[in-house]
């Protein structure tokens, strides 16, 4: 006899998350794999998706680079939809794992390139997070980070009170160590900025 599986509502919340990070987000950004394209990636580097969610930068990272893709997302589920991405694309350099950039504990120097799509304005510490990421980066090696801008007119996006402005983000960055690189803005509510440890 069959089992019908209902749905409960903390999955359907969960899918309906899944639905928003995989359209919606694309939609907004320009196509992950056009900014990925931009980066200073190269084949051999090790890279990693803090905050990765359904793998919307994940996947076109690892087909960039031959090396290892770090892929760190809270949600257990978010990274199993990573798996299964992964798994029908055949690709098979991403390590998952499952913890807060605050606890970020991967080989201090080890990491080439780093993104983070819309995470920071959820970490209970900046600074905090960002001291994380800026040990585990190589000298030389890059922090892309993509945040909505903190603009009253700007009504998309998380709430006003969470976000990051570019200006304070760019002075946070600055302050742990990084130098920025390029500031872009994507959209109209949603900017890059690109840093250097050096």
């Amino acid at each position: 006899m069959n089992h019908i599986h209902h749905c409960n509502e903390p999955d359907k919340k969960f899918l309906n998350k899944i639905t928003f990070l995989d359209s919606r987000q694309r939609e907004q950004l320009i196509p992950p794999e056009d900014l990925i394209s931009q980066m200073p990636i190269q084949k051999n580097h090790t890279l990693l998706d803090v905050g990765a969610g359904t793998g919307f930068f994940t996947i076109p990272m690892a087909e960039s680079t031959s090396n290892k893709v770090y892929a760190m997302d809270p949600d257990e589920r978010m990274l199993g939809v990573i798996e299964n991405k992964a798994a029908e694309k055949g690709l098979i350099n991403i390590e998952l794992i499952q913890d807060y950039i605050e606890n970020l504990n991967i080989q201090h120097n080890s990491v080439d390139f780093v993104m983070a799509s819309l995470i920071l304005h959820e970490v209970s510490s900046l600074t905090k997070a960002l001291s994380n990421i800026f040990e585990v980066i190589k000298t030389g090696g890059h922090l892309l980070c993509l945040e909505y801008e903190k603009d009253d007119l700007i009504i998309e996006g998380p709430p006003m009170s969470i976000r990051i402005g570019s200006e304070e983000l760019e002075k946070v960055l600055t302050l742990t160590g990084f130098e920025i690189v390029k500031k872009t803005k994507i959209n109209e509510s949603i900017y890059t900025v690109l840093a250097v440890k050096k």
